[in-house]
């Protein structure tokens, strides 16, 4: 599978879940955004912040699979006093970015965290988005950059008023990204025409997110708006033997809708080794909502199941950050 097996300590043994469902506080009069959120760690994600009354922005593609999610959701809360919402989001093409965040802005004009959850792992060879961009690459980083850019006037909003440290853009990412080549992007072959492997593209890709974050964290500084990576992807200490924040949030190893292109073999190999859905979604709460968090914070990774680490240091080098930032900004410049 390509794994790297010089993976930290907290992939194999991940730390206990410190804010889960049980005792996240009262939610009411906070706006989320997540996407992805129609199924997946989104939409346990979504599912724990409607639970304690969020108003929360579903993104995704599928308009009647997110809308049965919803109304799953509003099924099993029936207490809730939060609110569920539809955001069309179409994440391999460009054209759409600006009019899904304008038919956000339309109705909030703050937004107090977003999670840029959803992400392709691993897609048949040759996959590319309707711009012609690799697939990871276009929709895992080129398209939540996009989104992040519309958004981030309603993020100062929030900031402005909201307790400090408590707006965040949450870029999920993964334990892949510890595995990515260093230099992590190699800007002169964005479009694959020297050929890699299937899993350094996705781990190319999860380690973009996380240099996306730290360049986010520098420059939103004094805004009061937080950047992290999450990692909701761990390895089992069974499998160690086998395989190898702004913070990046790493959600954990989890056998979902990410994994439908795997093959048998591998994903046999990863459900050996796959944590429980609602734990990548704990790293997910606890990067967006933890109160542990503060703007010295700003920029780092967040472990499975919720604690802040360092981040690799070449993804947090400041003139890569600088170089990758610029080179997204001109892909995306057509669509802002």
């Amino acid at each position: 599978m390509g794994f790297n097996l010089g993976m930290r300590c907290s992939t194999v043994l991940p730390n206990k879940a410190t804010l889960t469902e049980k005792n996240l506080p009262d939610q009411s009069g906070k706006v989320f955004l997540v996407t992805g959120a129609s199924g997946g760690l989104g939409k346990l994600l979504a599912t724990i912040l409607y639970q304690h009354n969020g108003k929360v922005y579903l993104a995704a593609r599928s308009e009647s699979k997110t809308k049965d999610c919803i109304e799953e959701i509003k099924a099993a809360h029936p207490s809730s006093k939060g609110e569920l919402l539809y955001l069309n989001l179409q994440l391999d093409d460009l054209t759409t970015i600006r009019q899904t965040a304008n038919e956000f802005l339309a109705k909030e004009n703050r937004l107090d965290v977003l999670w840029n959850n959803a992400g392709v792992m691993v897609p048949p060879e040759g996959s590319q988005t309707k711009q012609g961009y690799e697939l990871q690459y276009g929709v895992n980083n080129i398209a939540h950059f996009l989104l992040t850019h519309f958004l981030r006037p309603a993020l100062e909003t929030a900031a402005n008023s909201a307790p400090k440290n408590s707006v965040r853009v949450i870029w999920v990412s993964s334990s892949a990204a510890d595995a990515a080549p260093n230099p992590a992007i190699d800007l002169t072959n964005m479009d694959y025409h020297r050929e890699e492997g299937a899993w350094t593209k996705y781990s190319r890709s999860k380690a973009a997110s996380v240099v996306h974050s730290a360049e986010f964290a520098r420059r939103t500084k004094g805004t009061g708006i937080i950047s992290l990576v999450s990692i909701p992807y761990f390895i089992r200490a069974l499998a160690s033997s086998f395989l190898t924040t702004n913070q990046a949030l790493n959600p954990g190893n989890f056998v979902t809708n990410l994994q439908q292109n795997m093959s048998k073999m591998e994903l046999n190999m990863f459900k050996l080794i796959a944590s429980e859905p609602i734990n990548g979604a704990y790293t997910e709460l606890f990067a967006g909502l933890s109160d542990t968090i503060t703007e010295e914070d700003n920029g780092a990774w967040v472990s499975p199941f919720g604690k802040l680490e360092k981040v690799r240091k070449d993804l947090v080098d400041p003139q890569l950050g600088e170089e990758f930032w610029n080179w997204t900004l001109e892909q995306v410049k057509p669509y802002m």
